[in-house]
């Protein structure tokens, strides 16, 4: 069984690490670079770095963090945000990302997740699916960092990234994003039983309890969490050791 993984989160916007609740009230948490060179020292096993207000013209500025990055810290990171191409990708990478998240462009575009796994290898392409529930208690996809609702159900859309190529499945769930109330046990549960790729839980998580009964209960591969560790809520060494004493297999 593989171990299990702890992801901090970093959105950027304008060059700033920010966090909000449910994809609003944004605030302020730091540079980016410095708190990336904390996680990996605190013994994180990847960082993720989501450019939030992402666009064509920002796709230097995305790349000129990723090499800063890579240059300050030694665990593997993924990049996303705004990435629409082959082009795109190949800058990241070039500049030290170790894998990239496509959202928005691949709902649109599919073809665009087998164009990259075929171009980098799936083990690359992460597809992040953002979700909400509907009136209806299903939970459908959303766009363009949750501006955008489809009718397209979220297991439906996993399916398919992944047939098209996509390796891991960063899901975030709206309605848990920034309460620090638990992460979104059923849904994760769902896509981990009926994917073949891992399942990076993303989402709610506030006390250490919950990172347990995500790997436990979800069955996730990976939990990501943002504000919890950016100010210092839980330290990622003592969220470590309480998941060793509670039986999961974890890197210390």
């Amino acid at each position: 069984m593989l171990t299990k993984r702890i992801i901090p989160c970093l959105d950027i916007r304008d060059g700033r690490t920010v966090k909000g609740t449910n994809f609003v009230d944004l605030r302020d948490a730091g540079d980016p670079v410095e708190l990336g060179m904390r996680y990996a020292s605190e013994g994180a096993d990847e960082l993720v770095f989501l450019d939030i207000t992402a666009t064509h013209e920002k796709r230097k500025t995305l790349s000129d963090l990723a090499r800063r990055i890579a240059h300050h810290i030694n665990i593997p990171f993924t990049v996303g945000g705004g990435i629409s191409s082959i082009d795109d990708v190949s800058l990241l990478l070039n500049n030290g990302a170790d894998k990239i998240s496509v959202n928005t462009a691949a709902f649109k575009k599919p073809a665009l997740i087998s164009e990259l796994a075929r171009a980098f290898g799936s083990q690359c392409v992460v597809l992040a699916i953002d979700v909400k529930k509907g009136p209806d208690n299903q939970d459908y996809v959303y766009l363009n960092g949750g501006r955008v609702a489809t009718q397209t159900q979220c297991l439906d859309w996993a399916k398919r990234g992944v047939d098209m190529g996509a390796g891991e499945i960063l899901l975030t769930s709206m309605d848990h994003d920034g309460t620090k109330a638990g992460f979104a046990l059923e849904l994760t549960r769902l896509l981990a039983e009926n994917l073949r790729v891992p399942v990076i839980a993303s989402g709610g998580g506030g006390k250490m309890s919950h990172f347990s009964e995500i790997f436990k209960e979800g069955k996730a591969d990976a939990a990501l969490a943002a504000s919890i560790f950016h100010f210092r809520e839980i330290s990622i060494p003592d969220l470590k050791r309480y998941l060793n004493s509670e039986g999961i297999d974890i890197r210390i």
